[in-house]
């Protein structure tokens, strides 16, 4: 094989690496060893495949690659811990004896891993960065951004997670029927969390990472498959429908465009279609939540062909119920927002002042940026820029900086014509 191989094994990477990788620590029952075990692999893989090509099934190859390696690690530490000398033993029979997995026979993993990373036993915080780290991918450092903490602390939350994992014998499955709907919410809001940070990515120079939406989405539709609750179908639309319009959300350039600017012909309408069809399947138990109820909102946005046909008595009214579930000040900030569109900016910012005046969103970049368009609409420039100043500062995605930086600007053009 003459050509480099190493774009098409980093493409590769990109795609597999975490459904290897959740596969390996099914098989082998420890984190770490499946992740050094899985580089290992990739580092073998662009050595051999590079001479005698990419074989038919280049993720199973991977699997039984790092299971090898695996195992020779473990020989490694029986030199010096002849306790290792067993679990090697075990591993190699269990490889000699099991079928060759192939891209048919290797389960999806990544739900499985999902369970045992939200196990109740782990703490809400522990639970939310374990699968951000392993199921998803995500740098140390990118979920500390993500939780607005530090580095070390949330590489600390991580270990402790993993030592829990072990030494409590937590198994790598998904639970069983009567489990399962006590495990449901915190799988969602992992879920959830996953897309989120997709949607818009909490730092870098991408607003969106769709490898991350994809994967929240395909996790969604696994889980409705597996147990098809209200609350799951309800995520999976509100999945779908935020993502339907992820064509239109940046220009060519990569800049933030706004909802009510964006070109609706680029929305996706299969999307759009399937994700107002499970709203409408959620909301018809009346059994539904919170993830139904911003579906719902969604499915409203989506129907308007042109954004002054938005029905936002209709969008105050969902925030409204969707309040009573959660008492979110994220939630009343966007409920603000739909007022300030319903009945006027000066409505919208009064309740968005008393919420800030009660001790929230004084650190959240999103409130200081909708205060400072709500001044902007009012014509009160100095309060505006004042607001986007502090909403630059608070910020760390590229895309969001340069929309706030050019507003800043806009407003300092105002000014000269006045």
């Amino acid at each position: 094989m003459n050509t480099d191989l190493r774009p098409w094994l980093d493409s590769f990477y990109q795609a597999e690496s975490r459904r290897i990788l959740a596969t390996l620590i099914r098989l082998l029952g420890d984190f770490d060893l499946a992740e050094e075990s899985m580089h290992d692999a990739f580092s073998i893989a662009l050595q051999q495949w590079q001479r005698h090509g990419i074989p038919a099934s280049p993720r199973a190859w991977m699997v039984s690659t790092a299971r090898f390696k695996a195992i020779d690690q473990i020989r490694r530490r029986a030199k010096f811990d002849t306790s290792f000398e067993d679990v090697a033993d075990e591993l190699a029979e269990q490889l000699h004896h099991e079928p060759a997995d192939d891209d048919e026979s290797i389960e999806d993993d990544r739900l499985r891993l999902i369970f045992t990373c939200c196990h109740p036993s782990l703490s809400p915080e522990a639970q939310l960065a374990l699968t951000l780290r392993e199921v998803c991918g995500l740098s140390t450092e990118e979920v500390a951004s993500a939780f607005l903490s530090t580095t070390p602390t949330i590489a600390q939350r991580i270990v402790r997670a993993k030592t829990k994992i072990r030494d409590a014998k937590i198994p790598y499955e998904v639970p069983q029927a009567d489990q399962l709907q006590e495990r449901l919410h915190a799988v969602l809001h992992v879920i959830y969390l996953v897309f989120n940070e997709g949607y818009s990515a909490s730092n870098g120079e991408a607003l969106i990472r769709k490898e991350l939406c994809s994967e929240a989405i395909r996790l969604g539709r696994l889980l409705v498959e597996l147990l098809p609750e209200p609350e799951a179908v309800g995520l999976l639309a509100l999945m779908l429908l935020n993502d339907s319009r992820r064509a239109a959300r940046c220009t060519p350039d990569g800049d933030l465009t706004l909802l009510a600017d964006q070109n609706r012909e680029l929305w996706n309408q299969a999307q759009i279609s399937e994700g107002c069809e499970l709203v409408l399947q959620a909301l018809a138990t009346r059994r539904f939540g919170a993830y139904t109820l911003q579906a719902a909102i969604s499915a409203v946005h989506a129907e308007a062909s042109h954004a002054e046909e938005t029905d936002w008595i209709q969008i105050v009214g969902l925030y409204d119920a969707l309040l009573e579930h959660t008492h979110s000040p994220v939630v009343a900030l966007n409920r603000a927002v739909a007022v300030a569109m319903r009945d006027g900016p000066q409505a919208g910012l009064t309740l968005l002042d008393e919420l800030m005046a009660q001790g929230h969103l004084h650190d959240y970049h999103l409130a200081h940026a909708t205060r400072a368009d709500l001044h902007r609409r009012l014509g009160r420039l100095k309060e505006a820029k004042d607001a986007y100043q502090e909403a630059l500062r608070l910020t760390r995605q590229g895309p969001e900086q340069r929309f706030l930086q050019n507003r800043l600007n806009s407003l300092g053009e105002i000014k000269k014509q006045k």
